[in-house]
């Protein structure tokens, strides 16, 4: 099937957005290549519709179990076949790993969604070393840059682990966060200063943007601006867990329905 046939049967789309295709074409070639797409501007079709077009899995690496897990379920829900798409992670039992490698090993799976850290064991790594790579996608790619905001020490160490798994394997890297120093950096620390750059925009016609200066009231400019926005929701973001809890107080005590949200409450 070619990239279009593809598209259709698992998506249902007949076009594809932005630089998309030519992003999918310059992996078929396996030539390395980065992809600065915006949320939203379809990273993840990018290295999916190239993984079931070839020969071999494709190793997607990505930072968050969560985050896996989502596209794993998004990729099995528009196939027949439940095997084409796993994670291999700390999350799983030995059962599982043995029903994940054989799998591969059979040429069901395309896409593999692995953490960094995954890769790090020397049992994956010789397991993969026997298997057929097709390319290897690196999502969340500013991960690799001590430069970007999200900076995971085990993202510096893929080159290495790549070059373990297979001297010649194509790797396309994808982000929506990326300066030029950012973008170099990946380049860099990936060993593909050849690859072909593919950058869309970020301007979104949809979003109104206002600027304001900070004034010494600024509990009173928001609570302000809340009630003169009556019957819409929002989220206000703050620095501090100790901040967040404070202005949740603040606008509570004003007779605005709100409440604290961070990393440090539990589940419930």
């Amino acid at each position: 099937m070619n990239t279009f046939e593809v598209l259709h049967k698992y998506w249902n789309y007949d076009s594809f957005k932005g630089p998309q295709e030519k992003i999918i074409n310059s992996v078929l070639d396996q030539k390395n290549t980065i992809a600065v797409l915006p949320t939203g501007g379809g990273k993840s079709l990018c290295y999916q519709i190239p993984a079931l077009i070839q020969d071999g899995v494709c190793l997607v690496i990505s930072p968050l179990i969560a985050l896996m897990k989502n596209q794993v379920d998004a990729i099995r829900g528009v196939s027949k076949e439940e095997g084409i798409a796993h994670v291999l992670n700390s999350s799983l039992n030995k059962t599982e790993i043995k029903r994940v490698k054989a799998d591969i090993s059979s040429g069901i799976t395309k896409l593999l969604y692995v953490a960094p850290e995954s890769l790090t064991k020397e049992e994956n790594v010789e397991f993969l070393k026997g298997e057929k790579v097709s390319f290897m996608a690196v999502d969340e790619a500013h991960c690799i840059s001590e430069w970007g905001h999200d900076f995971r020490p085990e993202y510096r160490n893929l080159r290495t682990i790549i070059k373990r798994i297979g001297d010649n394997i194509p790797i396309i890297g994808l982000t929506a966060t990326a300066t030029p120093k950012v973008q170099e950096d990946i380049l860099k620390n990936l060993g593909i200063t050849d690859a072909n750059t593919f950058k869309a925009s970020f301007n979104r016609p949809n979003l109104y943007y206002e600027v304001r200066p900070k004034t010494k009231n600024v509990d009173a400019d928001i609570i302000r601006f809340v009630k003169k926005n009556s019957g819409k929701s929002g989220i206000i973001y703050c620095l501090s867990r100790k901040r967040v809890e404070e202005l949740a107080q603040v606008l509570q005590v004003n007779g605005v329905s709100a409440v604290p949200y961070h990393a440090g409450f539990d589940a419930k």
